[in-house]
């Protein structure tokens, strides 16, 4: 039995959905059977470890938790050849944020809340408790693994301390079609919820700010996702207490107006956000 089975089988039994990569940190290919989709456009992906193939399959949908599965004859060429094993974060209850790079984990250190974080040859995973949509490239270096895809497994570990916050699902939140009528003025008073304020210090908050114009100003493309994913992640740290002013707000307009959005873009990407979460 070799080394990486024995631990797939251990992690298996922990609840983890496991399956082995091979050279390149890449799943082994479909089966004979399910080659180009034969069997029917990958039937079993909304449902890892359910795929009846006789080899591992189909990709992050092959993980699997059934021990039988792991150590069967079908599978033995796999692990013989694995360079690695990876899982499956959303069937394992998690979210990973995949920071590839010395900027990208700059930058959750001081935007994100903190969690379990698992050292990467290039950067971090960041591990929650929780699942949502995967989504890649959702700023520079940085990847979202949860469900449907796969994440490498190492040696730390995958438990996850956090729940899985707004400012993370907001990464992956596409803008939706502009709000009706939102007012022109190039910032929209915010009042408070009843929530205590969450600041530390006002560092924190000046700090969020900062974050956003630099993430902004930074943006070398899809200016207009960035920008309302921007207001979404700021409002969604920020904007329950009633501590975001006019002149916060007006700092991250001139940011994206200096990269081109209009005034009336502006608005309305701010009055989405604040739609988005219910503020």
């Amino acid at each position: 039995m070799s080394e990486h089975l024995r631990t797939a089988l251990r992690l298996a039994a922990d609840g983890l959905p496991v399956l082995p990569l091979r050279r390149g940190k890449l799943p082994f290919g479909n089966c004979p059977t399910c080659a180009r989709n034969a069997c029917g456009g990958r039937p079993n992906m909304k449902n890892p470890g359910t795929c009846t193939c006789p080899q591992p399959c189909h990709a992050w949908a092959a993980a699997t938790t059934d021990p039988d599965v792991l150590a069967s004859p079908a599978w033995a060429s796999a692990w013989q050849r694995a360079a690695a094993i990876a899982y499956h974060p959303g069937g394992a209850g998690v979210t990973v944020v995949d920071l590839d790079d010395p900027a990208a984990v700059h930058w959750a250190r001081t935007t994100l809340p903190a969690t379990r974080t698992v050292p990467t040859t290039r950067g971090e995973h960041w591990i929650y408790r929780g699942t949502m949509p995967s989504a890649n490239a959702v700023r520079p270096g940085i990847d979202i693994k949860s469900l449907a895809t796969y994440a490498r497994w190492l040696d730390n570990g995958v438990g996850a301390t956090t729940p899985l916050p707004d400012s993370v699902r907001a990464l992956a939140v596409k803008e939706p079609a502009p709000a009706h009528k939102a007012a022109q003025s190039l910032t929209v008073p915010l009042r408070g919820h009843g929530v205590e304020c969450p600041h530390r210090t006002p560092t924190f908050l000046e700090r969020g700010i900062t974050m956003g114009v630099q993430r902004i100003s930074e943006a070398r493309s899809a200016v207009h996702a960035t920008v309302y994913r921007t207001f979404l992640a700021v409002l969604s740290t920020h904007g329950r207490c009633g501590c975001l002013t006019d002149t916060h707000v007006s700092r991250l307009f001139t940011a994206a107006q200096a990269k081109g959005e209009s005034p009336r873009h502006c608005t309305d990407a701010w009055t989405n956000a604040l739609a988005t979460l219910g503020l």
